[in-house]
């Protein structure tokens, strides 16, 4: 009878190859991300891939440490960048070696786009309201983003 297999060790040998052409020797780095930088930081950035040193040590040296790039939404980009530090000290204390001396910061946005413009409702009267305030304007182009921005301005979170 075949023993059944727990899903971390079938996704490693899935996206194992696609984290290893990122510089990624696993994926752990992205399941243990939210314990690295914390819960809430976590939600804002994403480790993208790992950048090694192009030179090669001697055996009997050290491996280099690498560069970790990391995606992070543009307002936590300075939150991200004044603890760096920190975050690396983790990272490197998670996997036990210095593996990580530096990260560089790509800003971008990190999933949950789809969630946020999901989680708002807009009221129909509020909505006709926005509509009949840019009906007059003739210019299409501006019509239409002067009614995504009112849509926007009067759009309230739903509560779950």
């Amino acid at each position: 009878m075949a023993r059944v297999k727990p899903l971390a060790e079938l996704i490693e040998g899935c996206i194992g190859p696609a984290f290893a052409a990122q510089g990624f020797a696993s994926t752990d780095i992205l399941a243990a991300w939210p314990e690295i930088v914390g819960e809430r930081l976590a939600r804002y950035c994403r480790p993208s891939k790992l950048e090694w040193p192009r030179r090669r040590r001697k055996s009997a040296e050290a491996p280099d440490s690498g560069t970790l790039v990391v995606r992070v939404e543009g307002v936590f980009a300075i939150e991200l960048q004044h603890l760096a530090p920190v975050v690396i000290q983790r990272i490197n204390a998670h996997y036990g070696w210095a593996c990580v001396g530096r990260i560089v910061l790509q800003q971008d946005r990190v999933g949950g786009g789809a969630a946020r413009k999901a989680a708002r409702a807009v009221d129909p009267g509020r909505r006709g309201e926005v509509a009949q305030a840019v009906a007059p304007i003739a210019d299409e182009r501006l019509r239409d983003a002067l009614d995504r921005l009112g849509v926007a301005a009067v759009a309230t979170r739903q509560v779950p």
